[in-house]
């Protein structure tokens, strides 16, 4: 079968991680793949955050958890964030994040890196902390949060769950 399309059917969103950091060859891998990701009319209207930073990472993880209302880290112990932004002043937004977001997983997957996308990145950086860290970050005004792609060595190797029957709908 052809590498992508293994890659494809064997990425699984990871929640068990090694403490290691992510080498930044790696990361940048990663990084690499998101800004090839297609946008609408190649707009390329997006930015990427990429935090290895633990304190960062941590208050990242503790802004996600009060958005969620729990207690637990919901990056799952990932040492490194990519926090995604659309424009939200654009309709195709949130969809160019998206792209760009399953391109970095499947990228991660590719290496040898898990992946997790995690919510509430909208609801995190709509908050006065979160537009204070878009500021200081220097992402653009009007930018939305669309995703937090957390990355790290995999400590589990999850099966896959079955698809669905009716999942495509064919008409020819």
């Amino acid at each position: 079968m052809n590498k992508t399309l293994e890659d494809i059917r064997t990425r699984r969103s990871i929640r068990k991680y090694k403490p290691d950091p992510v080498k930044k060859e790696d990361l940048d891998a990663v990084l690499e793949a998101g800004i090839w990701a297609p946008t609408a009319k190649n707009g390329q209207r997006a930015c990427i955050v990429a935090v290895t930073d633990k304190a960062t990472r941590d208050q990242l993880s503790r802004m996600n958890a009060q958005a969620l209302g729990a207690k637990h880290d919901p990056f799952y112990g990932a040492p490194a964030v990519c926090v995604v932004f659309g424009d939200g002043t654009w309709v195709n937004g949130d969809r160019d994040g998206s792209l760009i977001m399953g391109n970095m997983m499947l990228a991660a997957h590719a290496i040898g890196l898990g992946s997790c996308w995690i919510n509430r990145a909208d609801v995190m950086f709509a908050t006065e902390e979160g537009k204070a860290l878009m500021a200081k970050w220097g992402v653009p005004e009007g930018y939305t949060g669309v995703g937090n792609c957390v990355l790290g060595y995999p400590d589990e190797d999850p099966a896959p769950m079955p698809r669905k029957e009716g999942y495509v709908i064919r008409v020819e």
